[in-house]
């Protein structure tokens, strides 16, 4: 068990437990109750990951394999690859569909998340270039 894991899953429990408690009480409005209960899941999830860690060396393994194989590393970049790529196709679909449906600003608004996107590419692609 690590000892920061431990303090980043307690950290999480504690911030969304008062989000929740914030929204219930009317302070915020419901979006802050779902984040809250997203960080209470991300906290228990952290706690649990860094108990089985402590506690099963064959798990401690498995994480390890799983975080230094190079045929993972390869899928995973693969994976976000296609991400990306799917991502511009369906926002760029978006951009029309919303168009014609008469809904400019949800249009505008993949519109300038397509574009972020391409100009994320270039950039890291720039960098790359000049690294490799």
């Amino acid at each position: 068990m690590k000892k920061h894991d431990i303090i980043f899953g307690i950290t999480w429990l504690v911030i969304g437990a008062i989000l929740t408690g914030l929204s219930l009480t009317g302070l915020t409005d419901e979006f802050w109750s779902g984040m809250g209960a997203a960080l209470i899941v991300v906290g228990g999830a952290r706690l649990l990951r860094s108990h089985r860690l402590g506690k099963s060396s064959a798990y401690r393994e498995k994480l390890e394999i799983e975080s230094t194989d190079e045929r993972l590393h390869f899928i995973r970049s693969k994976a976000w690859a296609w991400a990306g790529y799917l991502f511009i196709l369906i926002g760029s679909g978006s951009v029309i569909i919303f168009r014609i449906m008469g809904l400019v600003q949800y249009s505008m608004a993949a519109a300038y998340a397509v574009c972020l996107m391409l100009v994320l590419f270039w950039g890291s692609f720039l960098v790359l270039k000049r690294k490799y």
